[in-house]
């Protein structure tokens, strides 16, 4: 049975809502909506919902229609990370890296492969080239909103490893928001919980939260909690920023 985050306290922390969560979701929509009704009575209308794209978009999606009243909008933008993986087995992820910010290593996981920040330079590179084509493909000439003093919530379809999400908040962090949320409808048990810890630790200032449906301890990928994980395309992404933006 899936173990659910807990709840807590402190000014940030771990938040998990208190109903059932039956798993697997049917879709990232149906996940999109269970998670948005965790986070209604949070007091978060009118927030920025920052999207990982691809899978992290249908989520956010059905966020920001929650969260939207007609006097205060929510607004969903993506906010565009990439994996970086080691040079000798490109899936294995030693890092990540998110738009306007610099990368973030597994110290750990390189001090394991013997590698150094200098080693990965020409693979950072190759990934900043295609953070910025698809910021490209899907904002054009958007950029991202003004984060200062506002409430953001960082949205995926889920967390194993946890290396791109922390690369996307720490990105935000930057950016001076008032109010930071990492929102998942699953995730591993370990990642959560490292992620909470992260929050607690923050020095930005930030009112952080991490609110997580079911953090199962056995977890092997995310798309094992869905029934239907189709893989998503860019041309997908720029349907559900469009539909957001004309209100549907």
């Amino acid at each position: 049975m899936p173990r659910k985050a807990t709840g807590g306290s402190a000014r940030r922390h771990a938040g998990a809502g208190p109903q059932s969560v039956r798993l697997p979701f049917t879709d990232r929509a149906e996940a999109g909506r269970l998670l948005a009704e965790r986070l209604a009575p949070m007091g978060l209308e009118g927030a920025v919902v920052l999207a990982l794209p691809r899978g992290g978009v249908p989520v956010g999606y059905e966020i920001a229609r929650r969260l939207s009243t007609p006097d205060r909008p929510a607004r969903l933008e993506v906010l565009v990370t990439r994996k970086i993986g080691y040079p000798f087995q490109p899936e294995l992820g030693v890092g990540a890296i998110a738009e306007g910010g610099e990368p973030v290593f597994d110290r750990d996981l390189l001090e394991r492969l013997s590698l150094d920040e200098d080693d990965l330079a020409a693979t950072v590179e190759a990934e900043r080239a295609e953070l910025d084509r698809r910021v490209r493909v899907y904002r054009g000439d958007r950029a991202l909103p003004d984060l200062t003093g506002r409430a953001v919530i960082v949205v995926d379809d889920g967390l194993a490893t946890g290396g791109t999400a922390r690369a996307a908040l720490r990105a935000v962090r930057a950016r001076r928001p008032a109010r930071l949320v990492l929102a998942v409808p699953v995730g591993a048990a370990e990642t959560v919980r490292a992620l909470a810890l992260e929050a607690q630790a923050s020095p930005s200032g930030a009112d952080e939260q991490v609110v997580v449906l079911a953090a199962p301890w056995s977890f092997r990928a995310v798309g094992q909690w869905y029934r239907d994980f189709e893989q998503l395309t860019d041309a997908d992404v720029i349907s559900w920023l469009d539909r957001a933006r004309l209100g549907e």
